[in-house]
């Protein structure tokens, strides 16, 4: 009994782990499919540690501001951050909805601090909302690739990339799963940006 016991708490543990990667990669694929750029700045910002980027809203809940009604932004950033415990697990940070420029660069340097080891501020924008932050799954490492010109190379912080600078055809994130009774090992997901289109031969 004791033995059925435990092999009924492993499966449930697997069965939970498994609903957390999907979510949170489905999470991830949404904000990627949902990037866009303001020039001059680009959408997507990999520092080598943590990921940010800006992202299209479908939050319209700022009725002071008068464009409201229109289609308003969101700063996200990913990163690994360690738990009281001391556990390291991926991190995903979001502000509130933006709808100025003013409130865009707010919110980016204050994603930019959070993804620092000293933590940072979790308000953002303008809108009086207090970003969400949220954790996510064990993850012990993670490193992130771009596809351009048909090649896979490290992703590179995006002021070390031209003002005109699409985003790439695609995004190989890669994942390290801690030891353990659920998942572990090397994960690799790719993404690849949905108005992508073939040359024709």
């Amino acid at each position: 009994i004791d033995g059925m016991s435990r092999a009924q708490e492993q499966m449930r543990a697997r069965a939970d782990a498994v609903l957390t990667l999907q979510s949170a990669l489905a999470q991830w694929n949404n904000d990627l499919d949902n990037a866009v750029s303001l020039p001059p700045t680009r959408a997507i910002d990999w520092n080598g540690r943590a990921m940010r980027l800006t992202r299209k809203s479908t939050s319209w809940d700022n009725p002071t501001v008068a464009t409201v009604g229109t289609p308003s932004i969101t700063v996200v950033a990913w990163a690994l951050r360690s738990d009281a415990d001391g556990a390291t697990r991926w991190y995903r940070w979001q502000s509130p909805a933006l709808f100025t420029r003013a409130e865009w660069q707010q919110a980016w340097q204050q994603a930019a601090a959070w993804m620092g080891d000293s933590g940072g501020p979790t308000s953002g924008g303008g809108s009086g909302q207090a970003a969400s932050v949220v954790a996510l799954l064990p993850v012990t490492g993670w490193q992130v690739l771009s596809s351009r010109n048909d090649l896979w190379t490290a992703a590179v912080p995006a002021d070390s990339l031209g003002a005109n600078e699409a985003l790439p055809a695609g995004v190989r994130l890669l994942l390290e799963l801690p030891p353990g009774p659920a998942l572990s090992g090397a994960l690799s997901v790719d993404w690849v940006r949905p108005n992508l289109t073939q040359p024709k031969s």
